[in-house]
């Protein structure tokens, strides 16, 4: 068994890499050495039958829609509506980060009904399971960790997130350098406790080759994950973010030597002026891997709104060279996500997603602008709808008003687009 990184080394074209190099407009060749080079990512699970999706330098920015049960809430109708919502409104991967109910069979029948890739954070599995059990998280062995890890891969998990950089040398940083919020990733937390209370090194890290072993086997995309990110903006770039980076930049090149496809995670919350040199940063460590964001979070005053914090980070990011969207919608930091929320959450990140876009000059994105813009002109509603990011919503409101002409109700007879046109 090859990885398309294998494939794309020894010049074998797979229908894979054909396929994102239409759906991207993009020349073969070029992809091929973006692949070989390990600045573009296909993740694409031998055992999962999706549609695959390019993620990294020279494509169009792609955005991820986290679902998933959790301890008060684990119904699987409810997470089958938000896959299927996600999708609906353009999410190109989702991620089931589930900690309630039986775990494996909501993952199982995610990974059946999604049509786009799915990914994990095998860690969550693990340690529900001792938790569920009355046992210290300190007591996780690297045996039940690579058991899930496996496990997952077999029933077809396109990319997973593994938080290798979490070690006593990227800890020892952090403790030094206090913070407001501490560590806000759930991985992140639980590899602290288990270093610290075992006086030990990061399972993940330590036992990194046979990580390597399963992901190649199955062709699974490495999601580096940031188990040190920032969760306030006060603690944003700080010693402890920055020594796991330089982490996941020695893990980036351990996982392209063993042809396993790998991105990295980045942050979090961040002040505005300092995301494009952590993005910039990021891109020099890791030899331009493709970089995978949460948000990110430009203020941390705006719970209820965090998708639009999320999506004003995202911008700026994606504009600066980031290649992969995490979603943030607006029950961030309140409560588990609803059908509408991720819908929000979606439609926030694909705007950010876009707007990035035609700065990077995807000519599809560039032109998708064009015949929204020409359309409006016209005054053709209908064919305008055909391009907006939300067209149900763009007809609703529309039709809403009882007056319904060929202008909308703001300016009426006094179209601004009419009366351009009566002399010319």
């Amino acid at each position: 068994m090859s990885t398309q990184l294998e494939y794309a080394k020894k010049g074998v074209i797979t229908k894979e890499i054909e396929q994102v190099a239409k759906s991207e407009n993009i020349d073969l060749p070029n992809l091929m050495d973006l692949i070989k080079e390990g600045q573009v990512v296909i993740p694409k699970n031998k055992n999962h039958v999706v549609s695959p999706c390019g993620i990294g330098k020279g494509l169009k920015t792609k955005i991820n829609a986290n679902i998933g049960t959790s301890e008060i809430c684990n119904n699987i109708n409810i997470e089958l509506d938000k896959l299927n919502t996600a999708i609906k409104y353009g999410a190109d991967t989702i991620m089931d980060l589930s900690t309630g109910g039986d775990l494996h069979l909501i993952l199982k029948t995610i990974i059946e009904k999604s049509t786009v890739p799915v990914g994990t954070v095998p860690i969550y599995a693990v340690a529900t399971k001792y938790i569920r059990n009355n046992r210290d998280l300190s007591e996780i062995t690297i045996d039940d960790i690579l058991k899930e890890i496996e496990y997952q891969a077999q029933l077809g998990v396109d990319f997973m997130t593994l938080h290798c950089g979490v070690t006593k040398t990227s800890l020892s940083y952090l403790q030094k350098d206090p913070r407001v919020c501490g560590i806000v990733s759930r991985g992140g937390s639980i590899l602290k406790t288990w270093i610290l209370k075992n006086n030990k090194e990061n399972p993940l890290y330590e036992h990194y080759d046979k990580i390597l072993d399963i992901c190649y086997e199955y062709d699974v995309t490495i999601s580096l994950g940031d188990g040190l990110r920032p969760g306030a903006c006060a603690d944003a770039s700080d010693r402890g973010q920055l020594a796991e980076l330089l982490v996941l930049g020695e893990l980036v090149e351990r996982a392209r030597e063993h042809n396993v496809q790998v991105m990295v995670e980045g942050p979090g919350h961040m002040p505005l002026d300092e995301i494009e040199a952590n993005v910039k940063i990021m891109k020099k460590v890791t030899k331009n891997a493709p970089f995978y964001v949460l948000g990110p979070l430009v203020t941390d005053i705006a719970p209820g709104y965090d998708h639009i914090v999320g999506a004003i980070g995202g911008t700026i990011a994606a504009v600066a060279g980031a290649d992969f969207l995490c979603y943030v919608t607006p029950a961030e930091h309140l409560t588990l996500p609803t059908v509408e929320d991720v819908k929000q959450g979606v439609i926030a990140s694909k705007i950010a997603a876009h707007a990035a876009n035609i700065v990077k000059g995807i000519k599809s994105e560039i032109e998708r602008d064009y015949m929204v813009s020409k359309y409006r002109y016209e005054l053709n509603w209908d064919e305008m709808f055909k391009y907006v990011i939300d067209p149900e919503l763009a007809r609703k409101r529309r039709y809403e008003n009882k007056f319904i002409g060929e202008y909308c109700s703001i300016c009426g007879s006094l179209c601004a687009y009419k009366t351009d046109k009566l002399v010319k």
